[in-house]
């Protein structure tokens, strides 16, 4: 499996081809969640080639949104077809790399150990410490694309999304709740300020 040479293929085909408007969904994202993917792999015991399926979902996960964004999961299960038997992956774990990916569709319901951990490490930043820095950037595309149109209507899907939303790993559960809950305290205050 030749992971590396496929992350710098593929993230100089996401920096140069990407829409510019999407300012969260972008390559910075990407490289988030295969850092929050490692750590989380990590911290749960998974073994080496199990890794590298976990880096390689991430890696595609988004890779969608060069078509756009309806269905982007679908999409960037394509295309991940398209690279990973030439880059000594097997139909089985291109299989599983499908599944991870697609487990990291809202609302995520991943089947398995693996796309629990990918689904977490795409929302690791709920239960961060930047989780406003990046919110920031999500209202902006999320505004672009007419789906909110205030301040207000932000922190109203956001708070709606933080109450449903739950982590599946027992190294995010631990890590990220919290904070995650800190997060979602301040939304309701800056909510009933308004």
């Amino acid at each position: 499996m030749e992971y590396e040479k496929l992350n710098k293929l593929i993230l100089k085909r996401l920096r140069e081809n990407l829409p510019e408007h999407l300012s969260y969904h972008s390559v910075m994202h990407v490289k988030d969640v295969i850092d929050a993917v490692e750590k989380i792999a990590k911290s749960e015991g998974v073994n080496d080639e199990d890794l590298v399926l976990l880096k390689t979902a991430a890696l595609f996960h988004d890779t969608g949104f060069l078509f756009g964004s309806k269905n982007h999961e679908e999409k960037s299960c394509e295309i991940a077809a398209e690279y990973l038997l030439e880059y000594g992956f097997s139909q089985d774990q291109l299989d599983k790399i499908n599944g991870m990916i697609m487990a990291t569709k809202i609302p995520q319901t991943p089947k398995n150990h693996l796309e629990q951990i990918v689904a977490d490490a795409d929302l690791d930043y709920l239960g961060r410490d930047d989780f406003f820095v990046i919110g920031d950037k999500l209202f902006e595309e999320l505004s672009m694309f007419g789906i909110v149109n205030s301040e207000r209507d932000w922190n109203l899907l956001q708070e709606k999304f933080l109450e449903s939303h739950h982590y599946f790993t027992e190294t995010a559960i631990n890590s990220r709740n919290q904070k995650k809950q800190d997060n979602l305290d301040i939304i309701k205050t800056k909510l009933n300020n308004n």
